[in-house]
């Protein structure tokens, strides 16, 4: 997300501390949002896109028209850097996501496995009594 709020300022010719005097908040909250070290809440998301020109869903998930519909964006080294930093970070919670999801259903099935197992003793050892 920090790219495209990154993309979006650039593309209205703001600085960060403009952007950032618009919206009401800290330069550096504006900054570590930019930089995903921070993620602003729904509210701002909202009013952000509104100064930015562009919609939520597309600073949220890039879905929609973005800022660089008519034109071409040229991106600089820093601008690039930012959205693989985040393509990495997004790509890694997507593994680990998958990881925790493969974990999740094997613990269920060896709790499923247990379960199945311990009725059956359990009925056994009733009728053993």
């Amino acid at each position: 997300m920090g790219g495209r709020i990154s993309l979006a300022r650039e593309a209205m010719q703001l600085s960060i501390a403009q952007a950032a005097r618009r919206l009401g908040v800290k330069t550096a909250s504006w900054r570590a949002w930019e930089t995903d070290s921070a993620a602003p809440r729904a509210n701002r998301v909202a009013m952000m896109a509104g100064i930015l020109g562009v919609s939520p869903s597309w600073l949220l998930m890039g879905r929609g028209p973005g800022p660089s519909e008519d034109s071409p964006v040229e991106l600089n080294a820093l601008q690039l850097d930012v959205l693989l930093r985040s393509l990495r970070a997004a790509m890694t919670d997507a593994a680990s996501a998958q990881q925790r999801v493969q974990d999740l259903v094997a613990q269920i099935e060896a709790f499923n496995r247990v379960h199945s197992n311990g009725n059956l003793e359990t009925a056994e050892g009733k009728g053993a009594l």
